[in-house]
């Protein structure tokens, strides 16, 4: 079946499964216990086909120093490409994962990690500014 990092992606044999990736500028803040372990205006809202909405939140703005990676622990998803894994330095479950090399078709997870909703808050706010469309503007 060949090296796992270049294994053709499932799109080729579905290619009208949808991953669709959308750029938002709503605060989301990401907390495990009373410790934010993620806080960003940049992040992406993934709704993917057969699974529920997911956020994901650039690098630069997850606090790693909070975070210990897993290397025992590695999944590929036929649409999105390998995943490694984070947990919390002081709990054994993982909370966080990321696609180091995204399929070309969802590239832009490039760079984003994932949370698991069910283990840690994942609050969304309002974006700033709240509107930015220029018909919207006061006249």
């Amino acid at each position: 079946m060949g090296d796992e990092s270049t294994q053709q992606s499932g799109y080729a044999d579905w290619p009208d499964y949808r991953v669709d990736l959308r750029r938002v500028r709503n605060l989301i803040r990401v907390t495990h216990g009373d410790r934010v372990i993620a806080e960003t205006t940049r992040g992406l809202l993934v709704d993917e086909q057969d699974h529920g909405i997911a956020f994901y939140v650039p690098e630069s703005d997850v606090r790693f120093d909070l975070l210990v990676a897993d290397p025992e622990t590695t999944t590929r998803c036929p649409f999105k490409g390998n995943a490694r894994y984070w947990r919390p330095a002081d709990h054994p479950d993982l909370v966080a994962w990321m696609y180091p090399e995204p399929y070309p078709e969802v590239a832009l997870l490039h760079g984003h990690v994932g949370f698991y909703q069910d283990r840690v808050r994942v609050e969304v706010g309002v974006a700033d500014p709240a509107v930015s469309a220029p018909y919207a503007r006061s006249r």
